[in-house]
C-alpha cells in the first residue's frame, strides 16, 4: 500500500506540499529497487556481447573481427626448418609410371661455344618431372541389344542388358564422382553440372542427374549403415554431439556418434532424449558429451571438460566475483589436462594418474561447491548443474575414454560447413543421404579406406545384386 493511503488511513492529514514530497519519495524508491535489475541484466547483455566460439558453443563462422584464438606455449624455437633437420624433397616417380620422356641436349658449349654435336655424356642426365592433367573426356559405352529371329518358331527375341548395367545411363564411377561432390566436397548441384559436363565431357548431365546420383548412392550404402549403427551401439565408448539441421526450412537435427573405429550420423525431428533413444539404441558403453540433459538416459557417462573452459570464460564476462570463480575453475581445467597429457605421454601410469587427480578433484569440489551457495544466480545455476552431474566429470580417471568430445565436434564439422552451403535438405530421401554420405566419409577416413573407391563397389554391388563391401575391417 503507497505511503499516502497508509497515513491516512492512521488518521494523518497530509498537507499538499507533504503529499507532492510523499509522492516524489515513492518514485525514487521505486526507481532504487530497480537498479540492481537493470544492473543484472546490464551485466547479462555485455556478457552476451562478449560471446565468441572460444568461451561459448557459438561455432567460429560467426566470430566477429578481431577474436583471439588460443595461443600456443612459446617453445624459444625460430620459425620454420630447425637445424639438422632433414628436407622433404619430391621424389622421382618410377620408370613405368612415366608416359613421356622429353630429351634435352645442348648445341654448343655455353663457355666457349664449341660445337657439341658428337660430345659425349659426360654425367647422368639430370631429371626433372613434370605431372599435367591429360584432356579428359568421359569413356561412353554403347550397349546394342541385338533381336533375332528364330528359324524354329519365327518369333523375335531381343537380347537383355547385363544387370550390372541395369538400365541406367551413367555407370557406378559418374554416380560415385556425382554423388560425393554434393556430399563430400560441398559442391552445389549445378556447380556439379558444370563439373561433370565441361571438365570431365560427361554428356548431358543435369540438376535431375544430381538428384538420381544421391539417391542410387544413398541406397547402396545402406548395408554399410547398418553395419556401422550395429557397430557403434555395441562400442565400449561413443562421442555424441548434436547439430541443428533443415528440412524444406524446418528445423532437424544432426545427431554424432564416434567410437574407436566408426561414425553414425543420424537426422531426426528432435533433440530429446526419445531422438536419442532412436539414434543410439539402449547403449551399453560410455557417452561423452556436453552436459545436455537428454544424454541423461545413459549411466556411464563422461563430461567434457573442454565445455567446461568454456563456461568458466563466459562466466568471467559478467565481471565481478564472477571474474575469481572463473579464474580458479580454469585454473582447475588446466591442471585436470596437464595430468591427462602426462599420462598419454607416458610421464604417469594409470594408478598414478588417479592418486595425482584425487587432490586436483577435491580443490575442485571445494569450489564448485562455494559457487553454489554464491548469491550470483548465473554461478550458483552453473554450480548446481555440475554438482548434479559431479560423477559424471571423472570417468576418464577409470576408464580408458578422453574428458573431451572433441571427436565429436571435429566429426560434426563437415557437415556444418555442408549445411552452410546447402541449407539443408528437401526431402526425407534428402535426410536418409546426407547421414549415409557422412556416415560413409567419417568411417573410411578412420578405416584408411577412400570413400570414392567404397562407394564405387557398393554402387556396382547394388546394380548387380551381389553382396554390399564390408566398410569395417575384419580380424
Amino acid at each position: 500500500m503507497p505511503i499516502i493511503e497508509q497515513l491516512e488511513a492512521a488518521g494523518e492529514v497530509l498537507s499538499p506540499a507533504v503529499r507532492v514530497l510523499l509522492d516524489q519519495y515513492e518514485e525514487v524508491a521505486a526507481m532504487a529497487a530497480r537498479v540492481p535489475l537493470l544492473e543484472e541484466r546490464i551485466r547479462e547483455l555485455e556478457a552476451r556481447l562478449g560471446q565468441n566460439s572460444t568461451n561459448s558453443s557459438k561455432p567460429p563462422s560467426s566470430d566477429p573481427p578481431g577474436v583471439g584464438r588460443r595461443e600456443k606455449k612459446p617453445t624459444g624455437k625460430k620459425r620454420g626448418g630447425q637445424p639438422g633437420h632433414r628436407g622433404h624433397h619430391r621424389k622421382l616417380l618410377p620408370p613405368e609410371r612415366v608416359d613421356e620422356v622429353v630429351v634435352h641436349r645442348s648445341e654448343a658449349c655455353r663457355h666457349c661455344g664449341h660445337s657439341l654435336a658428337d660430345a659425349q655424356a659426360a654425367k647422368v642426365a639430370q631429371v626433372h618431372q613434370v605431372v599435367e592433367l591429360p584432356p579428359i573426356r568421359a569413356r561412353v559405352t554403347e550397349h546394342r541389344m541385338e533381336c533375332l529371329r528364330c528359324p524354329q518358331c519365327a518369333k523375335v527375341t531381343r537380347a537383355k542388358l547385363p544387370a550390372e548395367v541395369g538400365g541406367k545411363h551413367f555407370g557406378p564411377g559418374v554416380v560415385t564422382l556425382g554423388s560425393q561432390l554434393v556430399g563430400r566436397y560441398r559442391m552445389s548441384r549445378r556447380d556439379t553440372v558444370d563439373f561433370l559436363g565441361r571438365l570431365l565431357d560427361v554428356p548431358a548431365p543435369s540438376l535431375g542427374s544430381t538428384e538420381a546420383f544421391t539417391q542410387e548412392a544413398s541406397a547402396a550404402l545402406l548395408p554399410a549403415y547398418e553395419t556401422v549403427r550395429t557397430e557403434v551401439r555395441q562400442s565400449e565408448s561413443a562421442g555424441v554431439d548434436e547439430t541443428p539441421w533443415k528440412l524444406r526450412g524446418k528445423k532437424q537435427w544432426l545427431w554424432v556418434a564416434v567410437s574407436s573405429g566408426a561414425t553414425l550420423f543420424h537426422l531426426g525431428s528432435g533433440r530429446g532424449s526419445g531422438e536419442l533413444r532412436r539414434f543410439l539404441g539402449d547403449f551399453a558403453g560410455v557417452v561423452s558429451s556436453d552436459r545436455w540433459c537428454a544424454y541423461q538416459i545413459y549411466p556411464r557417462r563422461q563430461l567434457c571438460w573442454a565445455h567446461l573452459v568454456r563456461n568458466f570464460k563466459k562466466l568471467a564476462l559478467r565481471g565481478g566475483k564472477a571474474v575469481r570463480f572463473a579464474q580458479q575453475g580454469e585454473a582447475a581445467c588446466a591442471r585436470v589436462f596437464d595430468l591427462w597429457h602426462r599420462m598419454l605421454e607416458g610421464d604417469l601410469d594409470r594408478a598414478q594418474f588417479g592418486r595425482e587427480m584425487e587432490p586436483i578433484r577435491a580443490r575442485f569440489q571445494r569450489l564448485i561447491q562455494r559457487g553454489a551457495a554464491s548469491g550470483d544466480r548465473k554461478i550458483a545455476g552453473f554450480s548446481r548443474n555440475v554438482l548434479k552431474l559431479w560423477p559424471s566429470l571423472w570417468t576418464f580417471v577409470e576408464e580408458s575414454v578422453e574428458p573431451t568430445n572433441n571427436a565429436a565436434e571435429r566429426a560434426l564439422r563437415p557437415a556444418v560447413l555442408w549445411r552452410k552451403g546447402c541449407f539443408g535438405s528437401q526431402s526425407e530421401t534428402g535426410l536418409r543421404y546426407a547421414e549415409r554420405i557422412l556416415t560413409l566419409n567419417a568411417t573410411c577416413r578412420q578405416q584408411q579406406i577412400h570413400p570414392l573407391d567404397f562407394l564405387s563397389l557398393a554402387i556396382s554391388a547394388l546394380r548387380s545384386g551381389t553382396p554390399a563391401p564390408n566398410l569395417l575391417a575384419t580380424d
